[in-house]
This record gives structure tokens, sequence and C-alpha cells, in this order.
């Protein structure tokens, strides 16, 4: 079930490159719960995930997420990600780790904890002033 799990959260990860939003449905629930403190759509169930991917790619074109090392056990599975891309509005080369954790219930993702370095990214793109 392991494998199964990671190939599920893989797959996830592989929509968040494409941007093909339709294949989500078969990988996430309708009513999913994404913690994430930076996603103002995180609590908005599928639909909800759909816009922050796509809102994601009009400020990121070139967005890809390549995953570093997965760990699964029981119903988890947890996911350590790099991604590069362009801050669109500002030509910048963006690059940031992360870690989500993804809770799968008959394959489907039913809940995540999502956790990155935002504050690499908004000094980056000069949404804040380096210290």
């Amino acid at each position: 079930m392991s494998d199964q799990h990671k190939a599920a959260a893989r797959a996830v990860f592989e929509v968040w490159n494409s941007g093909e939003l339709a294949r989500l449905d078969a990988l996430v629930a309708p009513n999913v719960v994404q913690h994430d403190p930076y996603d103002p759509n995180g609590c908005d169930g599928l639909e909800g995930m759909k816009r922050t991917i796509r809102l994601n790619h009009e400020l990121f074109p070139d967005l890809h997420i390549a995953v570093q090392d997965q760990v699964a056990e029981r119903d988890r599975v947890a996911t350590r990600w790099t991604g590069s891309m362009t801050h669109a509005p500002t030509d910048k080369a963006v690059m940031i780790t992360g870690i989500t954790i993804d809770r799968l219930e008959n394959g489907r993702s039913v809940e995540a904890w999502r956790s990155m370095d935002m504050l690499a990214m908004v000094r980056t793109i000069g949404a804040i002033a380096k210290s």
C-alpha cells in the first residue's frame, strides 16, 4: 500500500507541474482540506485546490516541482520537494523547498499539511526587503 500511496501523492505533484486540473478529480477527494497558512483556498476543498494551482500557474508559468524524497506509513505520505519557477511579474527565478504530508483514503488525498520556505521566495521576488 505504501508504494500506491506514494504514487498517488506524486501524481498530485505532477498536476501542479502540468496544470491539468481535471486529473485531480481522481486523485483528491472533493472535500479535501489543505492545511497551508499561505493558501487562501485551503479550506475550499477540491475546487479551492484547483483555484490555487491555477493562480500559481498565472504567477509562475514555468512552475516545476521535483519530488526529492518520500516516506509512507499507513494512510500518510510525507514528500520532501523543491520547486523552481520564474515569477512572471518580476521575471525573477525562484527556488523553494517544502514538505507535504498527505492523508489518503481509498487512494485519494483527503487532507494535506504543507510547509515551505515562503520567506526565501518573497525576498527573491522583492515583496519584502532582505535584512
